[in-house]
């Protein structure tokens, strides 16, 4: 079976390549020779990856599936929610964007938060939605090397350690993105 992931964001592309099946035949947009990102112009997780996934499907005709994922901040009401990769605006910038959220919490007790993602899938013209969620608390600084994003400053419940101090493979076992590609997974072996 051949698969476009809607990406040009090579730390995705590691991670669900190295828990999809071998019988999948998976293909990021720089594969396909789509140069452009997608604009995200929805309010929401779900209806960006949507949007992503249709697009790219509309364009090829091929199966496609997209992903979109925040890092929802009780204490902060959500945010920074669907605008994560953009927080501390244009352009965007992992270090400014972890940078922002640390200054918002300086002094905050309340570290609550939880990723999100969103895998919509698009197979034969049906659409599919599969939701991966961890809760988890922010650190007080950056910790660790491995991951991208908010990885540094995010201890998943459960855990010592950020994202960004485990393995690949440990992460993946346990991340929000890993939870909806293992749903997506699952459902493709149905079919």
């Amino acid at each position: 079976m051949q698969l476009i992931f809607a990406t040009h964001n090579k730390n995705k592309l590691n991670e669900v390549n190295a828990l999809i099946s071998k019988a999948i035949s998976l293909l990021s947009l720089d594969d396909i020779h789509l140069p452009n990102e997608i604009e995200e112009t929805e309010l929401t997780i779900e209806g960006n990856a949507l949007l992503k996934a249709k697009t790219i499907y509309n364009q090829t005709h091929i199966n496609c599936f997209a992903d979109d994922s925040g890092l929802c901040i009780d204490i902060l009401k959500g945010a920074p929610g669907v605008y994560s990769a953009r927080y501390a605006g244009e352009p965007k910038s992992d270090e400014a964007n972890i940078n922002k959220v640390l200054h918002k919490l300086s002094g905050e007790k309340n570290r609550a938060a939880h990723f999100k993602t969103v895998m919509a899938l698009v197979m034969d013209g049906k659409e599919f939605l599969f939701e991966g969620i961890v809760n988890g608390k922010i650190t007080e600084q950056k910790i660790g090397a491995n991951g991208f994003g908010y990885d540094p400053i995010f201890i998943p419940n459960g855990y010592e350690n950020t994202f960004a101090e485990m393995s690949k493979g440990e992460k993946n076992a346990i991340s929000h993105r890993g939870i909806a590609l293992h749903k997506m997974i699952e459902f493709l072996k149905t079919i």
